[in-house]
């Protein structure tokens, strides 16, 4: 059914530097096909106490957090849910009469696709990246039961800090290791970016590897999954991450959960 906002309408947003398309088309099109009084925009702001005081000023429901903000948030929030207490990032902030409670959906999502596709747990594996995002996917990791991992970051302070917190070890670089599953959370193979066309890995890192799963959504094909696909491995790609972190957001947000037919039709009319 076609929604046409009112005054009684819950607003929900998110927060980014470089704003995007798919939350909205995905929270908008959820909200259309279950009739439920909520719209969903995009913002971009410097003012991030101002922005977070506006959500509990303006009773704004639910915002959807993306960097550089997912750390700097967590000072201005009331109520932590555990998936933020266990990396320190959050992603999704809930309003509930004025209390803003946090959460990281992306946590929650990795965690579930790791499940989904049936990763063995004693996999070597190697993540590269050393941002928010990447101690998201990390501390999954570890909670997951992968203990046999590498951070590799260029970051020599954050890759090493992430890497001491977690149980891991740092590398600069991937070198000469080639482990069982690549995991990569920089921007390199995202559409528009200066690496865009490159390989997140070695060619032969990606030849030698039983997993290969890639965090960057836009595009969902990156170079890294098209060679994974094109040697037969198991892939796991972004668009399943900010799918599955959104749908999470959804119910968080509504307290309805989508049947995944509906959920699926969603992340197809997001991807328009």
């Amino acid at each position: 059914m076609q929604m046409h906002p009112n005054k009684d309408t819950k607003l929900c947003m998110s927060l980014s530097a470089r704003p995007g398309n798919f939350g909205l088309r995905f929270h908008n099109h959820l909200y259309e096909q279950l009739g439920l009084n909520f719209y969903y925009k995009a913002f971009s702001s410097q003012d991030l106490p101002g922005a977070i005081g506006g959500i509990r000023a303006l009773g704004i429901r639910g915002c959807g957090v993306s960097m550089p903000f997912k750390e700097a948030a967590i000072a201005l929030v009331d109520e932590l849910d555990d998936s933020v207490r266990a990396i320190d990032s959050l992603n999704t902030i809930v309003n509930t009469d004025g209390r803003l409670k946090a959460y990281n959906t992306d946590y929650i999502a990795i965690e579930q696709l790791l499940k989904k596709h049936a990763v063995p747990k004693d996999s070597t594996f190697a993540l590269r990246g050393s941002g928010g995002m990447a101690k998201a996917v990390a501390s999954a990791l570890r909670d997951g039961g992968y203990a046999n991992g590498v951070i590799v970051a260029r970051n020599a302070v954050a890759g090493r800090a992430l890497a001491q917190n977690l149980g891991y070890e740092w590398q600069a670089d991937l070198g000469d290791l080639r482990p069982q599953m690549l995991v990569n959370v920089t921007p390199i193979g995202m559409s528009g970016g200066a690496e865009a066309d490159q390989l997140a890995f070695e060619a032969d890192a990606v030849d030698a590897a039983d997993t290969v799963f890639d965090v960057v959504a836009i595009p969902a094909e990156t170079p890294l999954i098209v060679r994974g696909r094109a040697k037969g491995k198991r892939v796991i790609t972004g668009l399943e991450v900010i799918a599955i972190q959104a749908l999470e957001q959804f119910v968080l947000y509504t307290g309805v959960r989508p049947t995944q037919q509906q959920f699926e039709a969603a992340v197809a009319f997001a991807r328009g």
